[in-house]
């Protein structure tokens, strides 16, 4: 299983290296999924969901579909997330997504398609990742709740650490070393808080944290 764990997309030139060395082949021979469905929930600017596709549109794919698994029928998202190389999971509000995930019967397909396919989270399609949504955003988790009576307990448990993105980023302010560190007291897991210059490579269960910006890691 191969996952990169972005805190905010290819954000630069080692990321986006990162992503050619785990599929083995040149950008112009990648197909890319992109699963928008993060993004739905709030009523936010959605800036940071231009600058992902304007990102990815920069590295010269062969191919940049949206598939949005909260809004087609699953014999449509199947067959072209089965076309794709890499999937791609945007950010925006992990119960939303978590909600997706389960509820539209792409969960119970992961142990398969992920032999074979490439999952590229950002921020929130990093944190699901993780064996519980203990670390995603408090604020957004309760709003979803109440709008939508829905909270995702539990992650996809596709690694065995935690994933704060967007440390020290002034548009996030849960997310200081200092706050992280308080979160770390009470999980005994791994925590790593990344900024959006970042991520986290794993290939087969094993981690390393590579990019152009800075990161913080407890319990390690």
């Amino acid at each position: 299983m191969k996952l990169l764990l972005t805190s905010g997309g290819i954000t630069n030139k080692t990321l986006a290296q990162a992503l050619l060395d785990l599929m083995g082949k040149p950008a112009n021979r990648i197909n890319i999924a992109f699963i928008p469905t993060a993004a739905n929930a709030n009523r936010d600017h959605k800036g940071y969901f231009i600058d992902n596709l304007y990102q990815l549109k920069q590295q010269n794919y062969k191919m940049i579909d949206l598939v949005d698994i909260s809004a087609l029928p699953k014999w449509n998202w199947q067959e072209r997330l089965e076309m794709a190389d890499v999937w791609v999971v945007s950010g925006g509000d992990s119960n939303h997504l978590m909600r997706w995930v389960e509820e539209s019967g792409l969960k119970e397909l992961l142990p398969e398609f992920l032999k074979t396919k490439v999952w590229v989270g950002i921020s929130a399609g990093s944190i699901i990742t993780a064996p519980t949504l203990a670390l995603g955003d408090r604020v957004k988790t309760v709003s979803y709740k109440e709008r939508f009576g829905y909270e995702a307990k539990e992650g996809l448990n596709l690694v065995n650490f935690y994933f704060r993105p967007h440390l020290n980023s002034s548009t996030s302010l849960h997310s200081t070393k200092e706050l992280i560190a308080e979160i770390a007291k009470q999980i005994p897991e791994t925590i790593y808080g990344i900024d959006d210059q970042m991520a986290i490579k794993v290939v087969d269960g094993k981690e390393e944290v590579i990019g152009e910006g800075e990161y913080v890691v407890f319990n390690k």
